[in-house]
């Protein structure tokens, strides 16, 4: 059975789209059969790979609303070897069209029955928000949730709301969502402020905050720009390096051990 993760956090700028478009790559770098699921309306995961959002002839705003099967939707990248669920801009009105209808928090989870045992990770790409859509993203988060956390003071105060809202969901629609793992993104070490940040994240959330570490880069930052992942774009970063343990320590989670790059 493959494992169904979602990337969310309500505060926008925290790398929880580059997060899960380089995580996915070098899942699937490691031989992993991998799905990304976009559910932002800004579609940045599906831009940052190469994908029209405007010429789309479907998306994840069409199987929220029922009208088409996510078999249909799926693009493949044979390059990357991993697979995308897009995101359009239709989704921005996903949320008003479905508050009437009927268990519109399980949307995304039903959906996603009929495609998820052909990969061995999906990984569901949230909105910068706690609205309708990050709901459906929470409760078809099967095996838990990834929280890419900022190194920055502020950063701490919106990881509070959302653990509010994982609450919420737990109570209400999915008693078994979990925190898979907390990430702290965007460190520089030079600062004091980011190793006081990780020292606060890692005593509240004990035994969940990932040991790899993604470091502020010049080269994560470029690589949505020419629709790359970091791994084909700067496979020698220390961006990439980063990811690449974070695979491996997500893997690793999982029964499978991998060696670490020799780049």
């Amino acid at each position: 059975m493959g494992y169904i993760l979602t990337l969310a956090n309500q505060k926008g700028g925290v790398g929880k789209t580059t997060t899960a478009i380089n995580l996915g790559a070098y899942l699937a770098y490691y031989g992993q059969r991998v799905l990304l699921v976009d559910i932002d309306p800004q579609a940045n995961a599906t831009s940052s790979l190469k994908v029209d959002k405007h010429t789309l002839k479907g998306s994840t705003y069409d199987i929220l609303l029922g009208s088409l099967p996510a078999a249909s939707v799926v693009l493949h990248n044979p390059r990357l070897k991993m697979s995308l669920l897009p995101a359009s801009p239709a989704l921005a009105g996903a949320e008003v069209e479905l508050v009437n209808e009927l268990a519109r928090e399980q949307r995304l989870k039903n959906a996603l029955q009929s495609i998820s045992e052909r990969y061995d990770y999906v990984l569901i790409d949230c909105p910068p928000s706690l609205g309708l859509l990050t709901i459906n993203g929470l409760v078809a988060a099967r095996d838990g949730v990834i929280i890419p956390v900022q190194c920055e003071y502020l950063a701490l105060e919106g990881l509070g709301q959302l653990t509010q809202t994982l609450a919420k969901v737990r109570a209400a629609l999915f008693p078994e969502l979990a925190i898979f793992g907390v990430l702290l993104t965007m460190y520089d070490g030079r600062t004091n402020l980011a190793s006081q940040v990780e020292d606060e994240v890692r005593r509240h959330f004990p035994n969940v905050v990932f040991k790899s570490v993604i470091p502020r880069s010049v080269r994560l930052a470029e690589a949505p720009s020419h629709g790359e992942p970091i791994s084909s774009y700067a496979p020698a970063s220390t961006g990439a390096e980063a990811y690449a343990a974070l695979a491996r320590e997500v893997l690793a989670m999982n029964g499978i051990q991998i060696p670490a790059l020799k780049v």
